[in-house]
């Protein structure tokens, strides 16, 4: 046998995109180039300076060093409810419609091992998230995907695939502020989402990851706030970018009891919980940390003015988004032939900039690059002043 060819479940999985230019970025500074890396969306900030020092307090106590509870500790369940109430006005019981998981994606993955069947059809947006649509044919479904240039045309495909399917998908799995393109949709969307899925006995996953990240005045609801929503739908929470804390590996899952009692279950076999200072650290988070995701938000809002203005005067011109930390932008017309990836070598060879091709997150994304708000403005002022350069040359 060799490699990995005969693994069942790994063969279903494609090369990563972007490992083609994670390993140029490896050897540009290994000649040490000095790269400007926008591409992966790791956040590059300090983790509040009070959540760190209550995990330094707690890991000292060695009554935390025990296994822990792999849905998370009560306290910890209760400051998520407590936090939802506060900031979307939605009313959670913590014993039965909140699990803690280890970040987003444990969330996701597990979720769908727990609530997807062979053939059962998840219906999703493309380009996406490559978990949306792995995450599915790893759990033995069928991973429908619906083209979203924008929301009113995924909406419009969605009502045509519960039209034309003579079988309605067993799953939506959504996401926004969306990832990669940073669509933002308002209440009244996910509310007509909620009303065709239920109507149509569909369940609802929806990833939450940048529920904080809404700028010039825009919020991104939480599908939550939809009156009825529990009655199908889950809400994925992450910490990682709200709070800066990506390492710690630190998500939710709400909202409907029976998705959660499945993923409960499914977890109590996988893992016995994260490691309990870290939960607790996470409480002090959610509970005093307020103030820091309101600065954190500024931040990106502030990076992608300075992307944007840069990529514009560089003559490249692109829209600014109305959340998520990302830029999703329409490869410049005249190198529109290479492709994404391409072109994102290009980008990488010519002027030392490191951005994600838009193909990696699925067919769809064909045409576009994604750029990650997670270097500061001085570097990203770099970044697009080298851009302007290799795009004038």
């Amino acid at each position: 046998m060799s490699g990995t060819d005969e693994f069942y479940r790994i063969q279903k999985l494609p090369p990563y995109v972007f490992a083609v230019i994670n390993e140029m970025k490896a050897k540009a500074r290994a000649a040490q180039m000095d790269v400007v890396d926008l591409g992966m969306g790791n956040p590059d900030g300090a983790t509040p300076q009070i959540v760190v020092d209550k995990l330094i307090e707690a890991a000292r106590n060695p009554r935390n060093h025990r296994y822990s509870l792999s849905r998370g500790i009560p306290h910890l369940r209760e400051e998520i409810v407590k936090r939802y109430k506060r900031r979307h006005n939605v009313d959670l019981d913590p014993e039965k419609e909140a699990i803690v998981t280890m970040g987003a994606k444990d969330a996701l993955a597990h979720l769908l091992f727990a609530t997807v069947g062979p053939g059962d059809v998840v219906a999703a947006p493309n380009p996406a998230y490559p978990i949306h649509q792995y995450g599915v044919i790893m759990s033995e479904g069928y991973a429908h995907m619906l083209p979203m240039p924008d929301a009113a045309t995924f909406l419009e495909r969605l009502k045509d695939l519960f039209r034309e399917s003579p079988k309605p998908p067993k799953m939506l799995l959504i996401s926004f502020p969306h990832n990669p393109t940073t669509t933002c949709v308002d209440l009244p969307f996910m509310t007509e989402i909620v009303e065709l899925c239920r109507k149509h006995g569909t369940l609802i996953v929806h990833d939450f990851a940048y529920a904080d990240f809404g700028f010039d005045g825009y919020m991104p609801p939480s599908i939550l706030e939809v009156p009825g929503a529990k009655e199908i739908a889950v809400e994925i929470f992450s910490m990682s970018k709200s709070y800066d804390m990506p390492g710690w590996r630190v998500g939710f899952c709400l909202g409907n009891a029976k998705m959660i009692a499945a993923l409960a279950r499914i977890k109590s076999y996988l893992d016995y919980g994260m490691f309990q200072p870290i939960q607790i650290a996470a409480i002090v988070a959610l509970r005093e940390c307020d103030a820091d995701t309101v600065r954190i938000c500024e931040t990106y809002k502030k990076r992608r003015d300075v992307l944007v203005d840069g990529l514009c005067k560089a003559g490249w011109p692109v829209e600014p988004p109305k959340g998520s930390m990302f830029l999703w932008a329409p490869i410049p017309e005249r190198f529109k032939d290479l492709g994404s990836l391409e072109f994102a070598k290009l980008v990488m060879e010519k002027a030392l900039v490191a951005v994600s091709p838009g193909v990696g997150f699925g067919p769809m994304g064909e045409g576009h690059v994604r750029f990650a708000l997670v270097e500061n403005e001085h570097r990203i002022r770099q970044a697009t002043r080298a851009i302007g350069h290799f795009l004038r040359s």
